[in-house]
C-alpha cells in the first residue's frame, strides 16, 4: 500500500489517522511540527502527506505552499485535515497546492475515501 506521512501536532488526532490508515495496510509516517513535514517529505519522499493547518511555527498552510513549490517534493499530493471548516479555509486550502480538504472530527470512512481517492485507488 502506500506511505503516508501525516503531519498533526494533536497525539491523539495523530493516533486516530495512523491507526485507521495502518488497519487498511498503509505504511505511516510521523511529524508534530510543518517544519519536521517538511523535512521529512524531502527525506522519504512519501506517496500522500496528510497536513493538519494549526500548529505551532509554520503552520499547514505555510508548509503545503512550500512542499508543493519544491521541485523535490511537488508531485506529493497533500490531503488538509483541519478544524478550521470555513469555506474561505477550503479556497486557501486548495490555493497552497492541497488536493483534498477534510474537517475534524475525521470519520474513518471519509479518511479512507479521500486517501483512496487522491492516490488513485
Amino acid at each position: 500500500m502506500a506511505r503516508i506521512l501525516v503531519v498533526e501536532d494533536s497525539p491523539t488526532e495523530t493516533h486516530q489517522i495512523v491507526n485507521t490508515l495502518a488497519r487498511h495496510g498503509h505504511q505511516l509516517l510521523t511529524a508534530s511540527t510543518g517544519l519536521q513535514g517538511l523535512s521529512l517529505a524531502v527525506q522519504q519522499q512519501p506517496d500522500l502527506i496528510l497536513m493538519d493547518v494549526v500548529m505551532p511555527g509554520l503552520n499547514g498552510f505555510q508548509a503545503t505552499r512550500q512542499i508543493t513549490k519544491n521541485i523535490e517534493t511537488s508531485h506529493i499530493p497533500i490531503i488538509i485535515v483541519s478544524s478550521k471548516n470555513q469555506e474561505t479555509d477550503r479556497v486557501w486550502g486548495y490555493r497552497q497546492g492541497a488536493r483534498g480538504y477534510l474537517t475534524k472530527p475525521l470519520d474513518d470512512d471519509r479518511l479512507i475515501g479521500a486517501v483512496n481517492e487522491v492516490l488513485g485507488a
